[in-house]
């Protein structure tokens, strides 16, 4: 009769795979290993990692005052309200924002150059030129819409 066959496996470390793989990443991911050196080196620089670390150490005194000021009447009036303006700024479309953000900035750099008031006749002249009243048109679409939503 023949006689049967001994298996054993060899045991297996997972710390074994492990250092491999560590030994060997250095040749895998030089190109990316520089990059999280200049990332880090840049962090340390500029204070960074030093808030990060002032962050961690910290978190339970953090979280703590987060939690006492969420309790409170306001905090959660201002947690609602900060999550409505999330929604609000997240329905808003940037190829329509960035025009309104630029506008903005032009406007507002007009604005200083002005050194007197405009006459009412100018004001007048703005606001009935075409683009016063595409403007004036956006503006009162807001409100009515906001009148609107206020009716409920």
């Amino acid at each position: 009769m023949a006689n049967p066959i001994t298996f054993k496996p060899a045991p297996v470390d997972p710390h074994l795979e492990l250092e491999r793989r560590l030994a060997r990443a250095p040749r895998e991911h030089a190109e990316a290993l520089l990059v999280v050196y200049d990332i880090l080196q840049a962090a340390h620089d500029n204070g960074t990692l030093d808030a990060v670390h002032g962050l961690i150490t910290a978190r339970d005194k953090i979280a703590g005052r987060l939690a006492e000021a969420a309790n409170t009447e306001e905090g959660k009036t201002a947690l609602l309200n900060l999550l409505e303006a999330a929604k609000v700024l997240a329905s808003l479309d940037p190829e329509v924002l960035a025009p309104v953000a630029q506008a903005m900035r032009q406007s507002s750099e007009q604005h200083k150059r002005e050194t007197t008031p405009p006459s009412s006749w100018q004001l007048f002249r703005r606001a009935t030129s075409e683009d016063g009243r595409r403007g004036l048109s956006f503006f009162t679409l807001i409100l009515t819409n906001l009148g609107r939503s206020l009716k409920h």
